[in-house]
């Protein structure tokens, strides 16, 4: 039995859940195992109480044999990587992009000047200060269930949440607008997941190499390659998309490259700067590198707490 160590929220065990299913599908018994983690222990912002609160204890439970397989949401994990464990496969991703839950289903530009926007993340709050809407934005934490309720409850006109979380426990229908990368980039990794094991453990490794997506994977490579250069943490105002595209070259042949994209966003939205970078796809991680070099010659640095050496 392949024990699979979880968050216990709505969530956290049907990200889980989707992965013991295909794990079963194959041949591999597998269980769920409930971990209580500091974040949910907790009701201050993320950017209080630290990277890797969602995932520290799950980890520990791992490295003492208490589980055989972890479940992160990938922009959860710290960039640095842990010693003793790997991410053994990267599963499909879900839609990465943002999403507006608005009263009376109301659209970005439709919300009126002054009107509440609850998030849980730096990088949301800062660019839609940046958007120049005259938004009042307002620190949100709790589960899906509960940041959906302070729309219904009147408590906030809106809320910015991951789209692939409303998809996963069946309540898309209740996006407003799905906020495309040109006008909010999403965290790197968002809408993807990170299976975890011990690195001494070579079956479970070749196991769970099945689920893995390479496109998927690729993308992620060289989104968290861009944060991890700029040494920034997943709360910072750090947004990275990548996608495998298809390209032509002279001779019209058919081939594949990697676009990514990045933002740095002050916190204030008074600034955001952006840039770009196509190249190999067997290049993810230098690609992501080039990028952050890139952004900070733009003089991203300061934004992300780096002081002038940009």
């Amino acid at each position: 039995m392949i024990r699979i160590g979880t968050r216990g929220s709505l969530l956290a065990t049907t990200q889980a859940q989707t992965v013991a299913d295909a794990l079963v599908a194959a041949g591999h018994p597998a269980e769920l195992v409930i971990i209580r983690t500091a974040g949910d222990a907790s009701q201050a912002p993320v950017a209080e109480i630290g990277v890797g609160v969602f995932t520290t204890a799950i980890r520990v439970a791992l490295h003492n044999d208490e589980i055989d397989v972890a479940i992160h949401s990938y922009k959860d994990l710290p960039t640095a990587p842990e010693s003793g464990l790997t991410i053994a496969a990267v599963p499909p991703r879900e839609d990465p992009r943002d999403a507006l839950v608005s009263r009376d289903g109301m659209v970005l530009g439709e919300l009126p000047p002054g009107s509440t926007v609850g998030t849980s993340a730096p990088r949301r709050a800062a660019q839609l200060r940046a958007l120049g809407l005259g938004l009042e934005i307002r620190p949100l934490r709790g589960n899906l269930d509960s940041r959906l309720g302070k729309v219904a409850s009147g408590e906030l006109d809106a809320v910015v949440v991951a789209r692939a979380g409303l998809v996963r426990i069946g309540r898309a229908d209740e996006v407003s607008e799905a906020l495309e990368p040109v006008v909010m980039l999403p965290a790197p990794a968002q809408g993807a997941l990170a299976v975890e094991c011990r690195s001494d453990d070579a079956e479970l490794v070749r196991i769970l190499a099945e689920l893995d997506d390479a496109s998927t994977h690729t993308a992620i490579d060289a989104e968290r390659s861009v944060l991890a250069a700029l040494e920034a943490g997943c709360t910072a105002p750090v947004g990275a998309i990548a996608e495998v595209v298809e390209s032509i070259d002279d001779d019209g042949r058919i081939f594949a490259e990697l676009s990514l994209r990045a933002a740095v966003a002050a916190e204030d939205g008074s600034d955001v700067i952006r840039a770009s970078v196509v190249g190999p796809v067997d290049r993810a991680e230098q690609l992501g590198k080039d990028l952050a070099a890139e952004l900070l010659e733009l003089g991203a640095g300061v934004l992300v707490g780096r002081g002038s050496q940009a």
